[in-house]
């Protein structure tokens, strides 16, 4: 299970995108209309990925600041060129990275870096993330032994 592509995970799902001039409360608002956890922010002219914004940055960045939802760019408080993964790499692989990396969305980008779809922490849940535990420590224990 862990060894199925990313494409796999993430085929027939919608993502959400934003532009960097879109003010970070329409994005909450967009995020929460759609149960989402981030949103792809986009440049407008070719579609490519600039950043990522999540709950946490929205938490953090823009309420801990104490900045205007209503005044601030969601490009003053996205992650800027978020790590991405191309959608043939194994889903494992990508929760791996993401567990190594420490965040909860991984964007998904074709060669052009335009977004495919976004992989979250939520698609482990479930048996697939036993399967994961399992591998990785049959691993650690190939590690030790060699």
């Amino acid at each position: 299970m862990p060894n199925r592509p990313v494409s796999r995970v993430i085929e027939n799902r919608e993502f959400l995108t934003a532009v960097p001039t879109d003010d970070a409360r329409s994005v909450a608002r967009h995020m929460r209309s759609h149960g989402a956890g981030a949103v792809l922010v986009v440049d407008e002219d070719g579609g490519r990925l600039l950043g990522i914004c999540t709950e946490r940055d929205l938490a953090y960045k823009l309420l801990a600041e104490g900045l205007d939802p209503d005044a601030t760019a969601v490009a003053e408080i996205m992650t800027r060129d978020p790590q991405t993964v191309s959608p043939e790499r194994p889903f494992g692989h990508v929760l791996h990275m993401m567990f190594e990396g420490g965040f909860r969305h991984m964007p998904v980008t074709d060669a052009f870096g335009r977004p495919l779809g976004i992989v979250s922490a939520r698609d482990a849940l479930g048996l697939e993330i036993f399967s994961f535990r399992e591998e990785l420590k049959l691993r650690e224990t190939l590690a030790e032994i060699l």
